[in-house]
């Protein structure tokens, strides 16, 4: 037909020529708490920790230091984090106990706010300016917390809720970053506790890995769930004073965690100064890998490396 042009075709390839790039992130970005790249729901009732629970991420994947006292972070990066609810001095201050309670520094912290007085993942405007920050600051992990203030969407609207949570994947996907949306559930939950975030069922099915916490009289049960790994049994969470901060309590009698490549390097450099080959031989792992978490590990103080191989710094 004239004036008619001829749209190009669909990128395509076959399934066994798609490989990973060399310098592949690992499969978690906190281990056995948030798949790398993941998006997904921090949900809960109202005044049940939500908000904390993101925070303990934050800090985590910022400095690198394990969440929760717990679960490793295979490689820290920049965390942006925008809290709708707080102002930047409660948030700072918040943050800055974390720091305290996880061994961290504050002062170094790679953890940035937004400061806008509002962010609507509604409007086209501000996705572009959110597009534009993300393209600037380059982070691992962006925190948008609570859904509820962030929009005027009626949540219980599949084809609107389903608008923007497409919208916030395909972000993840454009700049290779996990993202955790912060969100409410019903004050009566029912059996499932990803049935139970209010609005639309897109909120449960969008995600890649979800927290979900509920309150029982002065503790709170972690639920956790992901797409594409098995997931830990619940655990029991409390939320401790003098720093304020969550603890798994009774950690001793939580399911045990299989120990992570960061703590496998730590406890062989207990025996003293390694060369990088002697240790990927230790831990089992590839030499990449090796290399990459022992940076993270100077980056964060805990190693360091001289002329006859790594050592812990105390040693």
């Amino acid at each position: 037909m004239k004036g008619s042009t001829i749209s190009p075709p669909l990128t395509v390839m076959r399934a066994a020529d798609i490989t990973a790039p060399e310098q592949s992130r690992p499969a978690w970005l906190v281990e056995h708490l948030w798949s790398s790249g993941a998006v997904g729901v921090i949900g809960g009732a109202p005044k049940c920790g939500k908000s904390w629970l993101a925070l303990e991420l934050a800090v985590a994947v910022a400095s690198g230091r394990p969440c929760l006292g717990r679960f490793a972070v295979p490689a820290a990066g920049p965390v942006l984090l925008y809290a709708a609810e707080d102002t930047p001095l409660q948030v700072r201050q918040r943050i800055e106990q974390l720091c305290q309670a996880r061994n961290a520094s504050f002062p170094t912290l790679e953890l940035h706010l937004i400061l806008e007085p509002g962010l609507r993942i509604d409007r086209a405007h501000d996705i572009n300016r959110l597009r534009a920050t993300l393209a600037l600051r380059q982070p691992r992990l962006l925190i948008l917390d609570p859904y509820v203030r962030l929009q005027a969407a009626d949540e219980n609207n599949a084809t609107e809720v389903a608008t923007i949570l497409a919208t916030l994947r395909e972000l993840s996907r454009t700049f290779s970053l996990a993202l955790i949306l912060v969100h409410h559930a019903r004050k009566s939950p029912g059996d499932s506790a990803g049935q139970a975030l209010r609005g639309s069922s897109d909120f449960h099915a969008w995600g890649d890995s979800n927290l979900y916490l509920r309150r029982r009289a002065q503790e709170l049960l972690l639920t956790i769930e992901h797409r594409a790994a098995a997931a830990l049994p619940p655990l029991t969470l409390t939320l401790l004073e003098n720093p304020l901060r969550l603890e798994i309590r009774n950690a001793e009698s939580q399911p045990p965690v299989n120990p992570s490549l960061e703590q496998r390097l730590l406890a062989a450099l207990h025996h003293g100064p390694h060369h990088l080959d002697q240790l990927r031989a230790a831990v089992g792992a590839r030499k990449q890998s090796v290399a990459h978490t022992l940076r993270n590990l100077e980056a964060t103080g805990l190693v360091i490396r001289q002329a006859d191989g790594w050592q812990l710094r105390s040693a």
